[in-house]
């Protein structure tokens, strides 16, 4: 990755690709990249990882599909409990990240 994510972002970013429909790993990563502006990269061993733990834990399913390029890949798709996961964990996200925000543009110079 371009920037270092913080731990767990990695799962609901991947999460919230899924939301716009079933991708396999390399339309996921295309993806997060495009919506980025190309700041997010994700390593292809990083995906993977994610997403084989985010099956496991049954927040997303895969299926094999023919691509359009006639190749064999498979696509992921989000079920009903990552779908609630996406949302309550991007609820989470943005109350610290409102938080850190806030810490690191202060309206005033810091005192001692």
């Amino acid at each position: 990755m371009t920037n270092p994510l913080i731990r767990g972002t990695v799962d609901l970013l991947i999460l919230k690709a899924l939301s716009w429909g079933p991708r396999h790993g390399f339309g996921i990563s295309a993806w997060l990249e495009s919506q980025s502006a190309g700041s997010v990269v994700m390593d292809d061993s990083a995906l993977y990882q994610a997403l084989h733990k985010l099956e496991a834990r049954e927040l997303v399913e895969a299926r094999w599909k023919t691509t359009d390029n006639n190749r064999q890949a498979r696509c992921y798709r989000l079920t009903s409990a990552g779908r609630a996961h996406l949302r309550s964990a991007t609820e989470a996200w943005l109350r610290s990240s409102h938080g850190v925000t806030h810490i690191l543009t202060p309206t005033r110079p810091a005192t001692d």
